[in-house]
């Protein structure tokens, strides 16, 4: 079966002062988005559903659907914070959102075939989608999922550190552990690590997650097992998170799963501060001149 992009694009932009996800960025007005969707198309994709906020769909849909619309099938999931298994209500004064595993839980309605997810905010490149279409196509394991590793000198920032989950896989290609590195970046040539009063140097080819996974319809069964869990455990706390990824490190420690690590030499970026957007305009331009994509997307 001919897997669904799922895009998180429920986020607020705070930090980035408004809605990035409709952010015009290309040339002809382009969001990091309709370059996801394409090179989604391109690659094979087939549907494509929106993980969204109920109170700005209305601008949503008719921001993108006029250009999806024949090309490939949408469809759309609200995220809201009282959408709760039944049983819980929202705590009085949550205002947090539940979080990624909350988020891809919303479209388990729609998706009932392999999906891949991806941050509606972040620049993936074509060639991540195929291998993870390629990936779909060949693995028959419904307990068998991928994690697009980039080298982490493909996702460095030029403004500052960034933290990156640096993953760690077996001798099959398989994932063992994600490890949480923050206040990476550049001195000079090197690449190092703070951690306290301490540093370390890197290579710069560490395999690193920014969270664009492909996974089998299977896996929404225990990422509902699990919210309904984390409810029990830190439902009341006013800002606990629950992310899919430490459901399927679970899964993994357990036996019940395995990741295949894909490695990509694709490179990533993304905007979260409205100083990122001059850079990645500059970075579309660069991928236009060299026939990437077409001046004029759609």
């Amino acid at each position: 079966m001919k897997p669904t992009l799922l895009i998180l694009a429920a986020g607020m932009g705070s930090r980035y002062g408004g809605l990035k996800q409709m952010d015009e960025l290309g040339p002809h007005g382009e969001s990091i988005i309709d370059y996801s969707v394409y090179d989604a198309i391109q690659s094979g994709f087939e549907k494509v559903v929106f993980v969204i906020r109920e109170s700005f769909a209305d601008a949503f849909k008719a921001r993108f659907e006029p250009n999806l619309a024949g090309r490939i099938k949408t469809e759309y999931v609200f995220q809201e914070l009282n959408d709760l298994p039944e049983g819980y209500s929202l705590p009085e004064g949550r205002e947090k959102p539940w979080g990624t595993g909350h988020a891809i839980l919303m479209a388990k309605e729609v998706i009932n075939e392999p999906f891949a997810i991806v941050n509606a905010d972040d620049f993936y490149g074509r060639e991540a989608y195929k291998q993870v279409f390629d990936f779909v196509a060949q693995s028959t394991d419904s307990n068998e999922y991928a994690m697009v590793g980039y080298a982490l000198n493909n996702t460095l920032s030029e403004h500052g550190t960034v933290s990156r989950g640096v993953c760690e896989a077996d001798e099959k290609g398989n994932l063992v552990n994600i490890t949480e590195r923050t206040k990476i970046g550049y001195e000079g040539e090197k690449i190092f690590f703070y951690e306290e009063d301490n540093k370390t140097e890197l290579t710069g080819k560490e395999a690193v997650s920014m969270n664009f996974w492909a996974f089998k319809p299977e896996y929404f069964k225990h990422l509902e097992a699990a919210f309904i869990e984390f409810l029990k455990e830190k439902g009341t706390e006013m800002k606990s998170e629950f992310y899919f990824n430490a459901v399927v490190d679970n899964m993994i420690k357990k036996g019940e799963a395995s990741t295949k690590v894909i490695r990509t030499d694709s490179k990533w970026f993304g905007v979260t501060y409205k100083e990122d957007k001059p850079l990645v305009q500059e970075k579309l331009d660069e991928l236009i001149s060299n026939g990437i994509y077409p001046k004029k997307l759609w």
